[in-house]
């Protein structure tokens, strides 16, 4: 038996007794010498899991108590555990069992919020967006902001982006934004840039645009020119709560168990606090902190790692350049057709020097967004430095989306323990988008080959809103590297899918120092695990995102089922 004998789970039983909870539903066996006390809350039976440990790669079966797997083994020696009456068991009919995945880099509260209160234009045609706005203007006093989300401008029956005209047909009276699901750009209607006091000759603030044609604003908006409008929030902190209740649901459906909340606010954290109180915060969050919340933190003498398994305090994130989905990322060469665009950085060299030094001598995990390779090194440069002056061992500080590498800074990364999470499903949902950074750069965008060849433990990403979160959908994209259209982008780059698997739940686990307790089904670990309809090893890799998940379970508790 795997971690823990039989006779030695039953000897932990009696010890551990006063603090374990019992099964709520009947077993269908009786295990030799099992009382009430010993007995296993939770079996899992008839199955192909994939434990992802290495001592152990596979099992048909596995016990769970109080929450975390205590026996990893044969349908036999786990049947013989059970206490009927006190046990629960799950046939899973030989469908195939893994490790909960893990999305290491998303934003879960925002993604809930904005369902529940904004205008989702996420609807692939501009006449589309603007019936759900106008919809949406009728019900809406004028002068009041109406906000859309989930908008790509790729992706329009058009072939054309929106634009400030398209919003000005919708409504003069109202000031309107469309975000961009990419997070990094919006697009204005003429009302809103009167709102704000911008006019075509308002200059472009440092790290941002005013994007214009023809001697006229376009409408879009990119970076940190965003903070002259002046979008109020009107959401309680009921509504709050809420969004993160319908995320947590929505993603628990695709098997994940685990995010790292990435770039949280005071609303956010009281959110995630809220929904944690009523029982409705149904993945583990990893909460990474940002500007006043951070700062409020390092006030009370928080740091990374406070929490508990559910809900914890994660690193502290910043962004220093612009988005890959919307062409803005920062880099050393420029975008195809574009030979005056190297993209936006939102940092100087001394902003990050300051803010990485400030956290990582107050003991946090710094994780900072840098897609393209020159934001990269300047990130870089500023992880060096800190070590240099102020050594920390094993501080895994982090950069989010680390899109563009070189074989210089995969070294860099390599040497200093730095942890990239890249996109996970961006190959195969953005395809469209790779054209204007080419053939040759997408060779080396996304680099999980790369990563992994160099000895370096990459993460699981999706940016959601920015990429589906789906990780079905990410073990396609990294295996293959195939958009919609059946285009490669960056053939090198492919991994196995073994790779991809273990990047998705082992290494998520180690990218927030929780390789102790999640990543695999290995006993004294969280009982976090998915079960598929199919083997993704069986499938077409075509196919892989199609395959249903059956069941998604936390800590031996059932949060959705197919």
């Amino acid at each position: 038996m795997s971690g823990v004998s039989r006779k030695e789970f039953l000897g932990l039983g009696a010890m551990a007794a006063a603090g374990w909870s019992a099964g709520c539903a009947p077993g269908d066996g009786q295990g030799e010498g099992s009382d009430s006390t010993t007995a296993p809350d939770l079996v899992v039976v008839n199955g192909r899991v994939l434990t992802q440990d290495d001592t152990v790669p596979s099992a048909t079966a596995f016990a769970v108590k109080n929450g975390r797997f205590v026996a990893v083994e044969s349908d036999a020696e786990i049947r013989n555990l059970i206490v009927a009456g006190r046990t629960r068991v799950i046939d899973v009919e030989r469908m195939t069992v893994l490790p909960g995945f893990i999305d290491a880099h998303s934003h879960p509260s925002g993604a809930g919020l904005n369902a529940l209160k904004n205008v989702n234009t996420n609807l692939g045609s501009i006449a589309r967006i603007q019936a759900a706005l106008r919809q949406r203007a009728q019900a809406t006093p004028p002068g009041e902001w109406i906000v859309g989300y989930m908008y790509d401008d790729t992706k329009q029956e058009e072939g054309r982006p929106l634009n400030r005209t398209d919003l000005d047909a919708v409504s003069t009276e109202h000031p309107i934004v469309v975000g961009h699901r990419g997070g990094h750009t919006g697009v204005y209607n003429s009302r809103a840039f009167e709102t704000a006091g911008v006019t075509v000759d308002t200059p472009d603030p440092f790290g941002g645009h005013f994007s214009r044609a023809n001697g006229e604003l376009t409408g879009k908006v990119a970076e940190r020119a965003r903070g002259v409008f002046d979008v109020p929030s009107t959401s309680t902190r009921e509504e709050r709560a809420r969004g993160v209740a319908v995320i947590c649901r929505e993603m628990n459906a695709t098997g994940l168990t685990s995010v790292h909340q990435t770039g949280t606010s005071r609303d956010a954290f009281t959110a995630y606090q809220d929904a944690y109180a009523a029982g409705e915060l149904t993945l583990r969050t990893y909460a990474m902190a940002r500007g006043g919340s951070w700062s409020a933190l390092m006030d009370a003498g928080i740091r990374t790692g406070f929490g508990d398994d559910h809900l914890k305090v994660g690193s502290v994130k910043f962004a220093a350049d612009g988005s890959a989905s919307e062409r803005t990322m920062y880099m050393s060469t420029p975008y195809a057709g574009r030979p005056d665009d190297f993209g936006i950085l939102t940092m100087t060299q001394e902003e990050i020097h300051d803010v990485v030094e400030r956290a990582h001598r107050a003991g946090w995990q710094v994780a900072i967004h840098a897609n393209g390779d020159l934001t990269i090194e300047m990130v870089l440069n500023a992880y060096e430095r800190v070590q240099e002056l102020w050594p920390r061992a094993n501080c895994r500080h982090r950069i989010e989306h680390c899109s563009l590498v070189t074989p210089t800074i995969l070294e860099r990364v390599r040497d200093a323990g730095v942890i990239p999470a890249p996109f996970y499903t961006y190959a195969h949902y953005h395809g469209e988008k790779w054209v204007e950074y080419g053939a040759d750069k997408m060779e080396w965008m996304f680099a999980h080959r790369s990563f992994l060849d160099y000895g370096i433990p990459v993460a699981p990403a999706s940016d959601h809103s920015p990429g589906p979160y789906e990780p079905l959908m990410a073990l396609q994209s990294m295996v293959t590297r195939k958009d919609f259209q059946g285009r490669v982008w960056g053939p090198s780059q492919r991994i196995t899918l073994d790779e991809a698997i273990r990047v998705c739940t082992v290494n998520g686990a180690y990218a927030s120092f929780e390789e102790n307790d999640k990543g695999s089904i290995s006993a004294g670990k969280l009982a976090d695990f998915v079960v598929l309809a199919e083997d993704p090893h069986d499938v077409d890799p075509d196919r892989i995102k199609e395959i249903q998940v059956v069941r998604t379970v936390v800590g031996g508790d059932t949060v959705h089922e197919a």
